[in-house]
Formats: C-alpha cells, sequence, structure tokens
C-alpha cells in the first residue's frame, strides 16, 4: 500500500510566529495522482518536503502506507522526489546520475544496469546514457530526473514544480509523458505546482492551498464548476473568472444582481440561497466562457443581456479574447475564433446566469 494521511500537520519558523502550513489533513489514496496547486509561498512545496522528510514538521502526523514516518529518515521513507532544478551531478554521466541511490544503496551491479535501462526505455533516453547534463537540452535534463526516480521503484513519487523550468512546447509535452508514466508505473503520485492548467490536466485531484491552509480538495471539474470560495474561483481558470461587486435585489419575487451600470436576473433555482441577502452586497463571479456575443445567441432574454464597449479584441487561434468595459467594470468573454467585433463600439453580451457564481463579500465563501 503506498497511501499518504497528514494529520494536522504544520510548520512554523521565526520563533513560532509564521505558519508556512496550518494544520493541513489530507488523505491520498494508493495509486492516486494529487496535484498541490497556489500562489507562491501557499505552504505546497513545504507540505511535499514534510512527506518526502527533507523538513521537519512542528505539529501532527504522516503516514506512507500503514507506518507512521514522523521520525523515519528520508532515505527510508521509500519515496522519489523529482526536483524543479533536476539535481543532477553535471561530472556524472546520464547513466551513472541515474544509478548514483541505487548504488548508495549497495544494489549489485547487474541488477543496477537492468534498473537503469528498463528507465531509460520507458522514458526514451537509452542513446544518452553516456552523454554528461551538459550535452542535455531542458526536457532531457527532466527526462533523466524522472529515470533517476523511476529505477528507485518507491512507493511514492513527488515532483516539486518539475516543469517550471521549461518552455511552453515543452511543458505540454512533459505533461503528456507524466502522464504515460503514471499509468505504466501504478504508483502514488504528489505533484506540486503554481500553474493552475497542470493541476486541472494532471490530477485525479486538486489540492488548492493559500496561506498554509486547504481551500478546497476535489476533483479538477468540481474545483472549475464549484469552487468553495472566492480564491479557489479566481486562482482555477484561464482567464481568470471575471468578478464584480453589487447588491442582491427583489422585484415581483424575482431576484437580480445590480452591478450599478447594468442587471441581470438570478435563475430561479439559486432563489432560496440569495434570499437572505436581498439588499447585502455580494460579490458575482461568471467565467469568460459563460459571457456570449448576443449576435450568436438564437435566444436571449433581455434579464441577462448587458451593453457594453468592446476595448481590446485578441485572437488566440481557436478562441478569441474580448476585453469588455460595462462603465463600471472590466470582464472577459472568451468566444469562437469567427468572433470579430469592432474595437471601442457598444455591443451586447449574454451572461449564461445558470454558471454564474456568489460569493460572501466578507467571508469570500460561496453563497451559490
Amino acid at each position: 500500500m503506498s497511501s499518504i494521511r497528514l494529520e494536522n500537520v504544520s510548520k512554523v519558523y521565526a520563533g513560532g510566529t509564521i505558519k508556512s502550513v496550518d494544520n493541513v489533513n489530507l488523505e491520498i489514496k494508493d495509486k492516486e495522482f494529487v496535484v498541490l496547486v497556489g500562489p507562491s509561498g501557499c505552504g505546497k512545496s513545504t507540505t511535499l518536503r514534510m512527506v518526502a522528510g527533507l523538513e521537519e514538521m512542528s505539529e501532527g502526523k504522516i503516514w506512507i502506507g500503514d507506518r507512521l514516518v514522523n521520525d523515519v529518515p528520508a532515505k527510508d521513507r521509500d519515496i522519489a522526489m523529482v526536483f524543479q532544478n533536476y539535481a543532477l551531478y553535471p561530472h556524472m554521466t546520464v547513466f551513472e546520475n541515474m544509478a548514483f541511490g541505487l548504488k548508495l544503496r549497495h544494489y549489485p551491479k547487474a541488477e543496477i544496469i537492468k534498473r537503469v535501462h528498463e528507465a531509460a526505455e520507458i522514458l526514451n533516453i537509452h542513446r544518452y546514457l553516456d552523454r554528461r547534463p551538459r550535452q542535455l537540452s531542458g526536457g532531457e535534463h527532466q527526462r533523466v530526473a524522472l529515470g533517476r526516480a523511476i529505477v528507485r521503484k518507491p512507493k511514492v513519487f513527488l515532483f516539486d514544480e518539475p516543469l517550471s523550468n521549461l518552455d511552453a512546447k515543452m511543458r505540454v509535452t512533459m505533461r503528456a509523458e507524466i502522464h504515460r508514466l503514471r499509468t505504466r508505473l501504478q504508483t502514488t503520485f504528489i505533484y506540486v505546482t503554481h500553474d493552475q492548467t497542470e493541476a486541472m490536466t494532471m490530477g485525479d485531484r486538486i489540492v488548492v492551498m493559500k496561506s498554509g491552509v486547504i481551500q478546497q480538495c476535489a476533483e479538477p471539474m468540481t474545483i472549475y464548476d464549484k469552487p468553495a470560495n472566492k480564491f479557489v474561483a479566481s486562482f482555477i481558470g484561464t482567464p481568470p473568472i471575471n468578478l464584480m461587486r453589487g447588491p442582491i435585489l427583489k422585484k415581483d419575487k424575482k431576484y437580480y444582481f445590480d452591478e450599478g451600470k447594468f442587471r441581470v436576473k438570478l435563475v430561479d433555482e439559486m432563489n432560496d440561497r440569495i434570499a437572505p441577502y436581498v439588499g447585502k452586497e455580494v460579490v458575482f463571479g461568471i467565467r469568460s466562457e459563460d459571457v456570449y456575443d448576443k449576435l450568436y445567441v438564437s435566444e436571449a432574454s433581455v434579464d441577462n443581456t448587458v451593453r457594453v464597449t468592446c476595448e481590446v479584441v485578441e485572437p488566440l487561434g481557436s478562441d478569441v479574447y474580448l476585453y469588455l468595459n460595462s462603465g463600471k467594470n472590466n470582464f472577459i468573454a472568451r468566444v469562437g475564433a469567427h468572433n470579430r467585433p469592432e474595437v471601442n463600439r457598444d455591443m451586447e453580451v449574454v451572461f449564461d446566469m445558470r454558471k454564474g457564481h456568489f460569493f460572501d463579500p466578507e467571508t469570500d465563501a460561496t453563497i451559490i
């Protein structure tokens, strides 16, 4: 079993005044791929390093399988870690880099050769075994670092922002490589990143962290469609969710969000949960793909049609981003490639209010 369990895990720095990780409780199933994501300084890498045994906990317990590992040294935890900077020895060949950990553990020479060649075959780097790191590209460096982890055949793989030093195209390639690797090895992966695209495309579950605290832990599309709070909603998604403040109004048993320059009607299913906020300010959020150009909507109610000025048109191949201004708020619509309205001209857009989100302005918690 290579499940992992963190119970009330905290890390305190600077004489007990700074909590890098604050009371984290998390259970990761055997063979699950879990991604820790959040902005710089949120505690995700510290959490990973505590699982690895490279960082000492201030409080809590960590279990790997049925074994409590609080006092177990990193080398005895049966984990393998891939770092952001790859940490390859420049004076060693690729073969020697991959074999180094096995030599330290006194594996027989024949077993070392077998494991290195098996890993090299999996990662398609067998032709580089005699080269040194300076003769490799960034993507090849990453494959060698993965190979060095694979040869160990550990219970758990830990990845600390392993793709952050690669260019955009190579990151896409390496994401696919890690997917294939996960399928082939059938073991537990914990992956740390600040890139929400990596989180959405790679994880069975995503753990969103902020200021050392877990904000939400769920499957990627649950995180996207049903964020627990405003931070999760704004951190996950490209471009970020559109947010605007205004009061909730009620008229003729219908509920409306009043932005100041426009008013949109909530769908009836939202009425019970929004009713306590009538006359109060809330934060309304809607994702860019849920804002449509009215010209391309066959049926649009006046209750969710908004007049705006299109200030920027940004074509991105399959999509076009429209940067819109209501006179009070700026927001973005993501539309199809065929849609190119004139810049600095007024237009009408339609909000898909079934996809709208509402947040409490004081607690940031999700209302709907």
